[in-house]
């Protein structure tokens, strides 16, 4: 059976939505659909519907640039060839603000310098006019789940950030040398308390980061990208060190 959008969709009588696939929380994945020509942009829409996702159709890049970016897995189903900028300009406009989303290029030619360039862009799939619709939901099924996997680990990171920003300036400092490998009483001759106040400080980190041992601890410093301690004296101040923003912290809490 030859693409969706080039005939009568019969694909619609037949497909098991063995493809579909629904978030825990209800959310339905989105697929992006940009295609300047109405009969193909909706035979894909109606596959895709077909298969458990939800599709949001678009004529042109401009139209899609103005929709909001959405925050549940999806993936881009691009057509090289459109009315305004191409399928590879919108690739480039969408490559910092919309990294994560997954591109599947859909063209009428096999243009092979294309292909290579959007490919080097970091394009998911470059499925060539017409092709197969099952072609098509397994690049959609890989794609929405490269997405969900990235959003998860969006939310950890943000997570995890707002737990390292709960952290007291002292706690920050204590976490920056411990993960380092100081032992407590280092690090306190580092930061000019004791070791008992070290100690304490460590407990609230750990509490607060959610950590169940110190080498769950580092590899939270490093998914923060916690730089090395940055080491600075003065005769106020025996200790600073920086945040995972790069701000110099100093002073004691």
């Amino acid at each position: 059976m030859t693409v969706s959008g080039y005939r009568q969709p019969l694909y619609m009588q037949r497909f098991d939505h063995r493809g579909s696939f629904e978030m825990g929380n209800g959310q339905t994945p989105i697929v992006f659909i940009v295609d300047g020509d109405v009969f193909v942009r909706e035979s894909l829409e109606a596959l895709t519907r077909c298969a458990g996702w939800h599709p949001v159709g678009f004529a042109s890049a401009r139209e899609f640039l103005a929709h909001p970016r959405a925050h549940v897995p999806s993936c881009l189903v691009l057509d090289v060839t459109l009315p305004d900028l191409d399928g590879l300009d919108l690739q480039n406009c969408i490559a910092a603000d919309r990294f994560k989303l997954p591109i599947i290029f859909i063209s009428g030619k096999c243009d092979v310098p294309t292909t290579v360039k959007a490919m080097k862009a970091g394009a998911q799939e470059f499925l060539t006019k017409p092709f197969d619709d099952e072609a098509l939901l397994n690049a959609i099924r890989n794609a929405i789940e490269q997405s969900l996997a990235a959003l998860r680990r969006e939310s950890e990171i943000q997570a995890l950030r707002s737990r390292y920003a709960s952290l007291t300036i002292r706690e920050s400092q204590v976490m920056v040398l411990i993960v380092a490998g100081l032992l407590n009483r280092q690090a306190g001759g580092e930061l000019g308390i004791s070791e008992s106040t070290v100690k304490a400080h460590r407990g609230k980190v750990m509490e607060k980061m959610k950590a169940s041992s110190l080498p769950d601890l580092v590899k939270m410093a490093a998914r923060l990208g916690l730089p090395s301690p940055l080491r600075k004296y003065s005769s106020t101040t025996p200790y600073l060190c920086i945040d995972w923003r790069g701000n110099l912290l100093d002073g004691s809490v």
